[in-house]
Formats: C-alpha cells, sequence, structure tokens
C-alpha cells in the first residue's frame, strides 16, 4: 500500500489536535526494516501523549504509540527478513519518531526484537511495554539477590498495565504480593493475578515518616512522590525497590534514612533506551514465566478507531490491566 491509516497528532494550542488520516508511505521516517503494523497497545505514557498531559510528543506532526507488534515487510537490516514478527518498545517512538497507531512503520532494525518462541502478536501487545517494564523491575530485583523467602513483596498501582503484570509474574514465582490500590472493587482481579493481600493505595500516597515500620523486602512502583518515600521508608533492611512510574507526581519527598540506617536501595528502571540484550532477557522471561491465563485476564481489546478514548480514560484511572489495539 502507498498510503495507509494511521492516527496524527498536529500541534495545538491547549494539546495535540488527533485525527484519523490517510498517510503517505513516503513520510514514514528513516529506517532500514518496514513493519506492517498488526497490534499495539494503550500504556500510561500513551495516554500522556494522547491527552496532552505531559510533553510526550516533541515531534510535529507525529503518530502516537510507543509500541507495536507485525511482521516485516522490507529489511535492510541483517537480523530481520520479510515475513519476520518483530516487537518494538520505546526509542523515542511515539515521541520523536513516527509511532505505532499506524498499519505501518519504518525503523531501525536496531530497535526491534524478534517475537519470541510461544508467543503470538496479539499476547506481545498485551503484555506491552507496560509489562516488559515489570519484567525489567523484576530482574533488577533478582540481581539484587532478592529471593520471595526473604519477605513480601510490594506492588503500586496495582490494578494499571505494570502493576497487574508485575503482580502476576512475582505471584507465579512464588513471591507474597501486597497489591496497592485505589480501586477497592478491582480486588478480586488483583487476587485472580495472584495478589495475597489489598491495601489501600492511601496507605502511601500521603506525607509519611522518613522511617516507618518494615513491611516488605522488596517493590515495584509505577507511582512515584510520597508513594514512593512511603515504600522506602517501609523497606526491610537490604531490601530494594524498582521504580518505573510517576502516576502520581515526579517529586520524592523522601529522606536518606532508608538508605543509611537500612541499606534500601533504590533501583532505577527504564525501558525506552534500555540495552538490547536486556531487551532480549526481558522478552524470553515473559515468555517462559507469564501465564497466560492471567494475561487473558487482565488484557481487553479495542480497534485502532477508540484508541483516542482509551487514552483519556487510562490517565483517569479507568483502565484495568492492559488494552490490546487492533490496528486491522
Amino acid at each position: 500500500m502507498t498510503s495507509f491509516k494511521a492516527l496524527v497528532a498536529t500541534k495545538g494550542e491547549t494539546g495535540p489536535n488527533l485525527a484519523f488520516t490517510e498517510f503517505a508511505e513516503s513520510d514514514l521516517m528513516d529506517g532500514d526494516v518496514t513493519v506492517r503494523v498488526t497490534h499495539s497497545t494503550v500504556n500510561y505514557k500513551d495516554g500522556l501523549a494522547l491527552t496532552g498531559r505531559a510533553p510526550v510528543i516533541r515531534r510535529w506532526p507525529m503518530i502516537p504509540g510507543i509500541d507495536f507488534a507485525g511482521r516485516v515487510e522490507i529489511s535492510e537490516h541483517p537480523d530481520f527478513k520479510p515475513g519476520d514478527l518483530v516487537i518494538l518498545n520505546g526509542w523515542g517512538t511515539g515521541e520523536t519518531h513516527l509511532g505505532a497507531y499506524a498499519q505501518k512503520s519504518r525503523v531501525k532494525g536496531d530497535w526491534l526484537v524478534p517475537l519470541p518462541e510461544g508467543l503470538n502478536p496479539d499476547e506481545a501487545m498485551a503484555i506491552g511495554t507496560a509489562g516488559y517494564t515489570a519484567m525489567l523491575c523484576v530482574l533488577a530485583l533478582e540481581k539484587h539477590g532478592l529471593k520471595p523467602s526473604d519477605g513480601p513483596v510490594v506492588v503500586t498501582g496495582a490494578a494499571g498495565g505494570v502493576g497487574s503484570v508485575a503482580v502476576a509474574l512475582l505471584a507465579k514465582a512464588g513471591w507474597h504480593v501486597i497489591a496497592s490500590t485505589g480501586r477497592p472493587e478491582e480486588a478480586e482481579y488483583l487476587k485472580g493475578l495472584g495478589a495475597a493481600e489489598i491495601i489501600d493505595r492511601a496507605e502511601l500516597s500521603a506525607p509519611g515518616r522518613p522511617l516507618g515500620k518494615e513491611r516488605w523486602i522488596a517493590g515495584v512502583d509505577a507511582v512515584g512522590s510520597h508513594t514512593l518515600a512511603n515504600l522506602l521508608s517501609m523497606t526491610k533492611y537490604g531490601g530494594a525497590i524498582a521504580a518505573c512510574g510517576l502516576a502520581q507526581g515526579m517529586d520524592l519527598p523522601a529522606s536518606v534514612a532508608p538508605f543509611i540506617l537500612r541499606g534500601v536501595a533504590l533501583l532505577g528502571i527504564d525501558s525506552v533506551m534500555c540495552p538490547k540484550p536486556r531487551r532480549l532477557k526481558a522478552w524470553a522471561r515473559l515468555a517462559a514465566d507469564l501465564d497466560r491465563e492471567r494475561l487473558a485476564l487482565m488484557t481487553t481489546r479495542i480497534p485502532l478507531s477508540e484508541v483516542i478514548e482509551t487514552g483519556r480514560a487510562i490517565v483517569d484511572g479507568k483502565v484495568r490491566g492492559r488494552v490490546v489495539v487492533e490496528i486491522g
């Protein structure tokens, strides 16, 4: 096809102007691999981009969407050939490079990961950047030497995308998972993913003490701000928190007490520019470790035409788990 369907964002005074249009293939950006996109997803970051609530988009006009799965059509990269199934997460896609909410994308082959054996493109985007980030958090906690026998693990924003996958992964690995959520109606959903305890996010979201009662040895935090500060203050001696998000805020109103009195570690997780060897390891572990029934439990599907309203809903905290976008 010389043109294809795409969602295009142009710069407006109060936020992006969004419109579905026919996009010329000749207007795609430079890259050595052209992919026929079959599936994408809506992450929290996508919601920020679509609503303009954060300056995610830094090039205009832009096709939003930070990750996709699809089939290679044209390749000048030695690692890929036409017909290969591939995944892309991050690398500025949907921010500075034309993104995933379109039927085609042209990118650098070094950005792509082969679809792992045992996963199909739909499942890969049910995982998406959120789930891949959750696995990076799990890998970081393991690298720090932490294991289920050391104590409980806490997951914040547990009903969201990162949180849902983190709960499922950690529970299957044998951890006692404490799920923090502001949506008490999702308690049964979280227990279905493997959570052993549910706590209200209000326990963690207000300003707290520099050092609190020790409650967990590890944590996955997608929230930031006071929540992350409280997680650190309640982490047991020698424990660690993997931080990957900012749903509450970018600030960290914490003290040094947990670090110098309990030896607690704060592990920063970046999914956008993560080196390829670590990506390959994360996706291999996701294919091997993530329970498919639990993945299905957390996943809904929408057509590309519903991406805009879903983006608004996800930043308003109205989306549970993961959303697959069927590009068509």
